[in-house]
């Protein structure tokens, strides 16, 4: 009894040990965005400003995600537009300077696959979002000697169950995002 107590409270404090905390590169990152136009086109964008940080073991298989998106960097390559997604309109950044995230569970799905649920807050509005997520491969940084994750996360939204922006013919209410992460851990 003694032995298998032992065992198992040595097994638990390793997983314990196993995580760490990862810090994206953002260098080698992105946080993209997609959403139609007038029906027939999509536009593309990114946020250049974001913190993004993570606890995961070396295999990056069951991460727990910390996000802070600053939206006043939002970029379509079009300043006039983006000038009105900061604007009360949209965004309203004066009022909303960040998107947030942060993970509530996620479930593997396959090898190298994962779902994500967490709480999105944008626009003053949290909601449980589910993503999914792909781990592209975990190396060891020769110059660093610490491991990199590389993953993509994507996902689809309602802007107007987040309140950004009314209703309009003119872009689509859905928003796909596709996030491509570099991680290093710490």
């Amino acid at each position: 009894m003694k032995k298998t107590v032992f065992l198992l409270s040595l097994l638990v404090g390793t997983s314990l040990i196993a995580q760490s905390t990862w810090k994206a590169d953002n260098a080698h990152s992105k946080v993209g965005f997609a959403i139609t136009h007038l029906l027939i086109s999509e536009v593309e964008g990114n946020f250049d400003e974001f913190e993004i940080t993570a606890t995961a073991d070396d295999t990056f298989m069951t991460p727990s995600f910390d996000v802070s998106i600053n939206t006043a960097s939002i970029d379509t390559d079009n300043e006039r537009r983006d000038g009105h997604l900061k604007s009360a309109d949209f965004f309203d950044v004066e009022s909303n300077p960040s998107i947030t995230f942060k993970t509530t569970s996620v479930e593997k799905t396959g090898d190298k696959t994962f779902n994500m649920t967490g709480d999105l807050t944008m626009h003053g509005i949290t909601k449980s979002v589910t993503l999914e997520g792909k781990v592209n491969g975990v190396i060891t940084d020769q110059r660093s000697q610490k491991l990199k994750a590389g993953l993509k996360i994507t996902g689809t939204i309602n802007r107007i169950d987040f309140g950004v922006g009314g209703e309009s013919a003119a872009i689509g209410n859905d928003v796909e995002f596709t996030i491509n992460l570099e991680m290093a851990q710490q």
